[in-house]
């Protein structure tokens, strides 16, 4: 069922449990990448994962090419590719949202915590919806990313590895915010942003 910003303010239906301003981001973040559960379990092994076959890959060429071209490939993995895949990953969470129907979708950035977000405003999304939003960007991108460095030559298998490796880290806030709900995962909850005034809602819906 779809809900608007007026039904969530039912109180025998709903019940406000947090309040996010944007510029405590980072704390909230923190605090549910702390929180073990299956979720982050997964997170950080698959982190490891990725940083493990980069280093597996870097010694495996080592002696092959030469410094510069090893570090060429360094600086693209670290910097370049995450730096140009920004607006891809963003993309990834504006597709999802549209498709659920949000319009009013806006695109911003707090460079004071390094943090680039999607936020739909004032559009309510549900338990199933925010979490579609909120993982799509990380599951398309590493897939695409593990397949093409199936197929390509070594240096590249170099770069794209640690790329894919330094992205998943760039995902921490969306794994902050699913843990959120896995954490209460006995609680339906639905979300909006107001982004006029930096700062999201999280609701509880009630039985009745």
């Amino acid at each position: 069922m779809t809900y608007s910003v007026e039904d969530l303010d039912d109180q025998e239906r709903f019940r406000l449990i947090l309040t996010i301003s944007y510029k405590d981001l980072i704390p909230f973040i923190l605090e549910y990448l702390k929180k073990k559960s299956g979720l982050t379990i997964l997170y950080w092994a698959t982190c490891l994962a990725f940083l493990l076959i980069s280093v597996f890959i870097r010694i495996k060429i080592a002696g092959y090419y030469p410094v510069s071209q090893i570090l060429m490939h360094s600086l693209a993995g670290f910097v370049i590719l995450p730096l140009l895949f920004i607006p891809v990953h963003e993309l990834l969470h504006i597709i999802p949202y549209y498709l659920s129907g949000a319009k009013d979708i806006r695109v911003g950035m707090d460079l004071k915590q390094y943090l680039f977000y999607v936020s739909a405003n004032r559009y309510v999304a549900s338990p199933v919806q925010f979490r579609v939003v909120a993982i799509t960007p990380f599951i398309l991108i590493s897939s695409g990313v593990i397949l093409t460095v199936i197929f390509l030559p070594n240096l590249w298998k170099w770069s794209m590895m640690l790329f894919l490796f330094v992205h998943a880290t760039m995902c921490a806030g969306d794994i902050a915010l699913l843990n959120f709900y896995r954490v209460n995962d006995h609680k339906r909850i639905y979300t909006w942003d107001d982004v006029d005034n930096k700062e999201a809602y999280f609701y509880e819906k009630l039985e009745i």
